[in-house]
C-alpha cells in the first residue's frame, strides 16, 4: 500500500498502536552522495527479523515506503537500514531529513521469503535499492556456509560502497541498461557457467534489470528463482 487517503493510514496506525515500537535515530553516514546508512535504537525483542525482513514507513499523510532491515544486533536493541536518496520522492525525502535524535514509530517488521537454508548456492542480484537486502543475506550465506556472489548494477559513485560495507564475493556492474538486454545478461559468467545453474537466484532492485535476468534463467537455471521489482522508471515510488 504504497499510496492511500490519510484516513486508511490513520485507520492502520490505530489497529496496530499496540504491536508498535519507537525507535531513535543514533547514527546516520553517508555511504555516498545518494546512499545513507541510518541506524536506530530501541527495544524490538519483541520483533522476528530474518534474512529480507522489511519496515513500512509512512513518510507522508499518504504515502508509506518500504526499506529492508540491514543489521540488526543481537540484543535487538539496534537495527541499521540502508536508503537510496535520490530526488524529491516522498521517501527519499523521509529518509533524507532523519537525523540524529528524531524518533520514529514502526510497527512489526515482516519478511519476505528470499532464503531458503537447503539451497547450496545462492545469486543476488541488485541495485542501490536492494544494498539493505545485501547485507542482510551475508551474514547468514557465510554462517550456513553456502556458496554464493552478489551482482550488483550500481552508479559510478556508488561502486565504492561494497567495500564500505563490505560485501564478499560482489561483481560490480556500471548501471547502464546492460541488464535489460537479454544476449548480454545470457553471456554472464554466472549464468553459462554449468556450477552455478542450480543455484537459487534472488533478483531485486530495477523492475526492468529483474524481468530480463529472470526471463534469461528461467531457459537455462534449474534453481530457484525469486524476483521482487523494487522500482520501476517512469513509476511513482521511492
Amino acid at each position: 500500500m504504497p499510496s492511500a487517503p490519510k484516513w486508511v493510514f490513520d485507520v492502520f496506525d490505530r489497529v496496530l498502536s499496540s504491536k508498535s515500537s519507537t525507535m531513535e535515530v543514533t547514527k546516520v553516514e553517508y555511504l555516498s552522495d545518494t546512499v545513507k546508512r541510518i541506524q536506530f535504537t530501541g527495544n524490538f525483542r519483541k520483533f522476528n527479523f530474518g534474512v529480507g525482513s522489511f519496515i513500512d514507513f509512512r513518510v507522508s499523510d499518504t504515502e508509506a515506503r518500504r526499506y529492508t532491515v540491514s543489521y540488526v544486533d543481537d540484543m535487538r536493541e539496534r537495527l541499521e537500514l540502508i536508503a537510496h536518496i535520490h530526488g524529491e520522492a516522498p521517501g527519499s525525502c523521509f529518509m533524507r531529513k532523519l537525523d540524529i535524535g528524531d524518533t520514529v514509530n514502526i510497527n512489526p517488521p515482516r519478511e519476505y521469503k528470499y532464503y531458503e537454508p537447503t539451497a547450496a548456492k545462492y545469486v543476488v542480484f541488485g541495485d542501490e535499492t536492494s544494498l539493505g537486502l545485501a547485507c542482510s543475506f551475508l551474514p547468514v550465506l557465510i554462517q550456513n556456509r553456502h556458496q554464493f556472489q552478489f551482482y550488483l548494477e550500481l552508479e559510478k559513485e556508488n561502486h565504492d560502497i561494497v567495500s564500505l560495507l563490505p560485501l564478499s564475493n560482489c561483481t560490480v556492474f556500471d548501471k547502464n541498461d546492460a541488464f535489460s538486454d537479454e544476449k548480454w545478461v545470457d553471456a554472464l559468467p554466472v549464468v553459462q557457467s554449468t556450477e552455478w545453474q542450480q543455484s537459487n537466484f534472488v533478483l531485486t532492485g530495477n523492475a526492468k534489470s529483474v524481468r530480463t535476468f529472470r526471463k534469461v534463467l528461467k531457459a537455462r537455471n534449474a534453481g530457484k528463482i525469486v524476483s521482487h521489482g523494487y522500482w520501476l522508471e517512469g513509476k511513482k515510488g521511492l
